[in-house]
Formats: structure tokens, C-alpha cells, sequence
């Protein structure tokens, strides 16, 4: 892990400071941006998050150079090429994970997904496996699958399988891609795992790690909106959309959920997080363990 890397980590933007008054955040423009957020992303968005919205879309007016949360909404209207919404539901959403976040469903797939896969597509196979990590935040859970993948697969079998990760945010898919994460973000993952997988920054990327392009290269980013799944081009024997639906309300789960539903394989696996349930929700998943569901083969 002591290997240093030759491009500097991303640092923080240092931009102009100028007098800027933040502008109230009516209860109409506020109503608005609640619906706004809601029909563009499925996030419902509530009165109690008048706070939230204010803070994080105050940069988005200071940037656009726009004196209200009206104006800026008609901004947005305006904007036809779509970046403005874009850079309103960055701002907005919540990305917070961490590497082997909930570790008993990295054993799950390590431990019963590998095997079964590989008794069923057999060793002169050459379809891989294909998982999908949606919503997947600064990248944590898809290194994190690649990583369990390598480390469960015989070394002739390395090569069969591909991580397909998503996120609504523009923002946190250019961290994603990357790879590059505080030394934080890592310190505490075992020193065998720190090893095989990361690198360590010296000199002027000192403070920084950076997963290793072996486990890079079996991920690919793309933008994908969990409202409008169906032009992914393929289908998935496992899918992990965690810490997601708790900001839907239970009629864009159940979109969410028929959509996942018809992305997996016959027999493939959904991953979704301990705090959320597919209670109260039509599906014809089997429940196999906490958090855990199985597309029935038939």
C-alpha cells in the first residue's frame, strides 16, 4: 500500500469571495422545490428539510449569480440543456457510505453467490457475472464489491465478472471514478485488504489512498436515475440498492422495486439496506436472508 502514484488527489476549489446575503427560502419557493426534486428524482422532501434545502442550494445561487430561490426556479425551468437540474439534484441528495458497510452481505455474495454462480455457468463459460451497485454514492460499495469478487473467485476465474455502478450525482461519480479517498475512509480496513487493493500516498499525496487499477477496472460508471432503469442493456445476477429507498415514499418504492425486480436474472440476488423493508410492497422477490431477497426462477 506504500506505492505513491504520479497525479495529485482533487483538492479543494478556492473561488473568489464576494458579499453574498442569503435570500430567505419562502414557503411557496420551498413547496416548489419539493415538487421539483420529488417528480425529477423520486426524494420526497418535507417541511423539516427547510434547513437542509436552504444550505445546499444556496451555492447553486451563488454560483448561477441568481438573488432568490424564485429566480433561481426559473433558472432551472429555463435551462434546456437540463445542467441546472442536474447540479439542483446534486446538491440535494445525501451520499454517505463507507467501504464493507453492512460486511455480512459481502459475505453473503463471497461465501453463497460465487459459489452457486460458478457451479452453474461452469469453467469453459465465458459469460461474466454481472452486478450492479445502484446509487452508488463516492464509489465505496462498488470497489467494495469488486474487491469481495477477487477475493472470492479462483485466480482463473478473476477476470468473469463486472461491476456496474450508478448514481443520480454527477458530483459524487467524478469522486467515484477516481478511486481516491482520505486515508480515513481506509485506516481501519485490515492491513491484508490495505495491501492487495490500495494504494498509499507519498509526498504531496501524502493523506490520501487510492484503490489499485486492478480492482478499478472492473467498474464502470455511468449516470442512471433509479425513476428510469429500463436502458441499462443488460441484466444482473446481483443488484445492491442500499440506503436508497428510505427517501422514497411507498409509491416510488414500489416503481423502484418492479423496476429492480425486472433488471435481475431469474435466480439473482437484491441487496437492500437493514433500515429498509419491502414490507406493504408488490413484488415476487423470496426473502433468503436480512435484507436479502431472491428473483424466483420461475
Amino acid at each position: 500500500m506504500d506505492r505513491p502514484w504520479g497525479t495529485s488527489p482533487p483538492g479543494p476549489r478556492v473561488e473568489a469571495v464576494s458579499p453574498f446575503e442569503p435570500p430567505p427560502l419562502t414557503d411557496k419557493d420551498l413547496a416548489a422545490i419539493i415538487r421539483l426534486v420529488y417528480a425529477k428524482s423520486g426524494i420526497t422532501l418535507h417541511e423539516g428539510k427547510r434547513a437542509l434545502v436552504t444550505a445546499r442550494l444556496q451555492k447553486r445561487l451563488r454560483a448561477t449569480g441568481t438573488r432568490t430561490f424564485g429566480d433561481y426556479l426559473k433558472l432551472v425551468d429555463s435551462d434546456r440543456s437540463g445542467d441546472e437540474l442536474v447540479m439542483l439534484l446534486d446538491a440535494i441528495a445525501t451520499n454517505h457510505t463507507s467501504f464493507f458497510r453492512e460486511n455480512e452481505h459481502f459475505t453473503f455474495l463471497q461465501q453463497r453467490i460465487v459459489p452457486e454462480w460458478l457451479a452453474q455457468v461452469g469453467a469453459s463459460s465465458i459469460e461474466p457475472m454481472d452486478i450492479w451497485s445502484a446509487a452508488c454514492s463516492s464509489g465505496e460499495e462498488p470497489y467494495t464489491l469488486a474487491i469481495s469478487m477477487l477475493q472470492a473467485l479462483p485466480e482463473r476465474d478473476r477476470t468473469r465478472f463486472r461491476v456496474l455502478a450508478s448514481d443520480l450525482s454527477t458530483k459524487a461519480l467524478r469522486a467515484a471514478e477516481g478511486g481516491t479517498y482520505r486515508i480515513e475512509k481506509v485506516q481501519d480496513l485490515p492491513i491484508e485488504i490495505l495491501r492487495a487493493y490500495f494504494e498509499k500516498g507519498l509526498g504531496a499525496q501524502a493523506g490520501w489512498a487510492r484503490v489499485q487499477p486492478h480492482v478499478r477496472k472492473h467498474v464502470e460508471f455511468r449516470q442512471v436515475n433509479l425513476l428510469d432503469v429500463g436502458t441499462l442493456g443488460r441484466t444482473f445476477t446481483v443488484i445492491f440498492c442500499r440506503n436508497v429507498m428510505i427517501y422514497f415514499d411507498r409509491q416510488v418504492q414500489q416503481r423502484v422495486v418492479a423496476a429492480l425486480e425486472q433488471q435481475l436474472k431469474p435466480g439473482g440476488y437484491l441487496f437492500i439496506s437493514h433500515s429498509e423493508s419491502l414490507n406493504g410492497i408488490t413484488h415476487g422477490l423470496r426473502w433468503v436472508a436480512p435484507a436479502i431477497y431472491q428473483r424466483r426462477l420461475s
